[in-house]
């Protein structure tokens, strides 16, 4: 009887070049900060504001580009869309450094207040996809790193920006599995937005819970802001014209994070936590 072959990781998530298999990246192509989303021409858009461009890899539906933004090395990656996707990302980013991870998607609000245009914080996640329960129970909390958080929503401050600092929800999909009503395809669940808002969940997306669950397993630090570009309840969706500004806006919101983490980082020195009485530095 034949043994079975076990296989070692490298073999699975490498390529014989040394490349990761899906994000096509090697050592040192990433920076220690990388800015997460879903569309690619959003990283196109935020890696124009580098101030220089070292890296640019595009593997698949992966997109990253590595420079430099006032200095800091930082990168940024396009996804695609969904968890399982943003799994893929999480893992074999973290098979080449231990990068913070922000995430600048865009999202639908869930509460009437949140204005379109404007920008949501996660605190945390509910997990309502189930990539992440094939890592951890479904108990398992998807919050996001205190100083990720506190860093987004000083950025958004420092700008100017409307924000709200709330729960995400986190769907597996965009039609079905967030309660859409689309003619030939009714939603199992037709009043999951209006449940999830009952209960105070401020907006719903497709990774923030995948990132902020994977990140925390490895121990590394991550959060999630996202631009409004839909308001559920009051069934109204962003135009043409004002997308493209809260793009800009959570790009913007994502670059200055970086540049408040890193101030943090330079505070922290060797403390194992960066605390509000050692200021930003």
């Amino acid at each position: 009887m034949k043994s079975r072959r076990t296989f070692k990781s490298a073999e699975i998530v490498r390529t014989k070049s040394g490349r990761q298999y899906h994000i096509g990246c090697s050592p040192g192509d990433i920076a220690p900060f990388v800015l997460l989303c879903g569309d690619p021409d959003r990283a196109r858009r935020c890696s124009k504001l580098f101030q220089k461009i070292r890296v640019e890899r595009a593997n698949r539906e992966y997109l990253t580009i590595t420079g430099t933004w006032k200095g800091i090395p930082v990168s940024v990656m396009a996804t695609g869309m969904g968890p399982d996707n943003t799994e893929i990302a999480v893992v074999e980013l973290a098979q080449l450094a231990e990068p913070t991870l922000l995430r600048i998607g865009s999202c639908g609000a869930l509460q009437k207040h949140i204005p379109i245009g404007s920008i949501v914080v996660s605190s945390g996640a509910v997990r309502l996809e189930n990539t992440s329960t094939h890592f951890v129970p479904e108990g398992y909390p998807a919050a996001a790193h205190p100083e990720a958080a506190l860093a987004l929503l000083q950025a958004a401050a420092d700008l100017g920006l409307k924000h709200t600092f709330g729960l995400t929800a986190t769907a597996p999909g965009f039609y079905g599995a967030q309660a859409r009503a689309v003619p030939g395809f009714p939603p199992r669940f037709p009043d999951l937005d209006a449940d999830l808002a009952r209960i105070g969940v401020s907006n719903m997306e497709m990774e923030a819970s995948a990132l902020l669950t994977l990140a925390t397993l490895r121990g590394l630090r991550a959060g999630c802001a996202c631009a409004v570009f839909a308001n559920r309840p009051a069934n109204r969706f962003i135009d043409e014209k004002n997308k493209h500004r809260a793009e800009d806006d959570v790009i913007a919101v994502g670059l200055r994070a970086v540049e408040v983490l890193s101030a943090m980082d330079r505070a922290r020195k060797k403390a194992a936590n960066w605390l509000p009485r050692m200021g930003l530095r």
